[in-house]
């Protein structure tokens, strides 16, 4: 048996997209929502709302690329946590959509993406996705988890991988003297 690409990105995707909003949740139990919105690690880091945007942006571009679909508009004016929960659940909706075989297939589609400052990439889809989209999508999941973190969000590794929580077991009883 083969393992996709599909396979190795977009169920990755849909579960950190499921924790991001559960992270969500612990905030606003938590914390001040405007203030944790516009929060940052440093001062010159995009705030938390932009880091799930951009995560949101890595997983939905990446499947609309290699399938040649057009993604959801997003148009970035998520204001609070609500509208970044949907956003999220918007993105899990599109990658719930793409056919893995369609995806499978862009592995040799020609992906040029362009950044703001005018840089950019051009690469076949196999390449972007291994090295260019996956870890995007991840470094924002992990700045989202770190800014929340930072404000005195109380999470720890079990939030950021709570999508393992069916494959958990128990450690094993101690042996009987």
């Amino acid at each position: 048996m083969s393992y996709s690409l599909y396979q190795s990105a977009v169920p990755g995707f849909i579960s950190m997209l499921g924790n991001m909003t559960a992270w969500l949740d612990k905030a606003a139990a938590q914390g001040d929502e405007a203030k944790l919105i516009e929060a940052r690690l440093v001062p010159d880091m995009l705030p938390l709302s932009r880091q799930i945007q951009i995560a949101s942006d890595a997983a939905k571009g990446v499947a609309a690329r290699l399938t040649g679909t057009e993604p959801p508009a997003m148009p970035d004016t998520e204001a609070n946590f609500a509208d970044l929960k949907a956003r999220c659940d918007k993105t899990i909706d599109f990658l719930k959509s793409i056919d893995p075989a369609e995806f499978d297939a862009g592995a040799a589609n020609e992906v040029v993406l362009t950044f703001p400052n005018g840089a950019g990439l051009r690469c076949d889809g196999t390449a972007f996705l291994t090295g260019f989209a996956v870890p995007n999508f991840y470094f924002h999941a992990a700045m989202t988890y770190a800014v929340l973190r930072a404000q005195g969000i109380e999470l720890g590794k079990t939030d950021y991988l709570m999508h393992l929580a069916p494959y958990m077991f128990a450690p094993p009883a101690p042996a009987a003297e």
